[in-house]
C-alpha cells in the first residue's frame, strides 16, 4: 500500500466538493465525464492528452460525505488486477488532513514497470499537491 498525506487550510466540505464534483476535479485531477457520485457507479478516464493513454476504470465502493471516498482502480488494457483508492478527510480548526491510500498494487504487477508502486507514489504526491494549489486559489 502506498499513502500520501497533505494538510490543507480548507474545510473538509470544500475539499469534498473538489473530490466529488466533476467540473471541479477536472481542474486539478482528471477529466471524468461519466463520473456519478453513487455507490456502484463505474467511471472511465485516461491520462491527460489526446493519446487516450492508460485507460482507468473505477467503481465507487464507499461514500461518507466530507470524510471518505473509496473506489476500485483498474487498468483493464494491462491487467485483470483490481486495486483500491481511498481518500480520507479529517478536519481540525478549518485545516483538513487529506490522506490517500492506494492498496493492492501487487495485484497489477503483471501490468508492467510503468505501474510500479514508486510511480504511483510520485503521481499521488503530485495530485495531492495539485489539489492543495487548486483549493488555495478557490477557497
Amino acid at each position: 500500500m502506498i499513502t500520501s498525506t497533505i494538510s490543507i487550510q480548507a474545510k473538509a466540505a470544500n475539499i469534498w466538493q473538489a473530490l466529488t464534483h466533476k467540473e471541479e476535479f477536472k481542474q486539478w485531477y482528471f477529466d471524468i465525464p461519466d463520473f456519478e457520485l453513487s455507490v456502484g457507479s463505474t467511471f472511465d478516464f485516461y491520462e491527460p492528452g489526446d493519446e487516450k493513454k492508460y485507460l482507468h476504470r473505477c467503481t465507487l465502493l464507499e461514500i461518507i460525505p466530507n470524510k471518505k471516498l473509496s473506489y476500485t482502480w483498474t487498468h483493464p488494457d494491462y491487467s485483470k488486477g483490481i486495486t483500491t483508492v481511498t481518500w480520507l478527510l479529517e478536519e481540525k480548526n478549518e485545516i483538513t488532513e487529506v490522506t490517500l491510500h492506494h492498496q493492492g498494487l501487487n495485484h497489477i504487477q503483471d501490468a508492467g514497470s510503468q505501474f510500479a508502486p514508486e510511480n504511483y507514489q510520485q503521481g499521488w504526491d503530485e495530485i495531492l499537491a495539485n489539489l492543495k494549489k487548486y483549493l488555495i486559489k478557490t477557497v
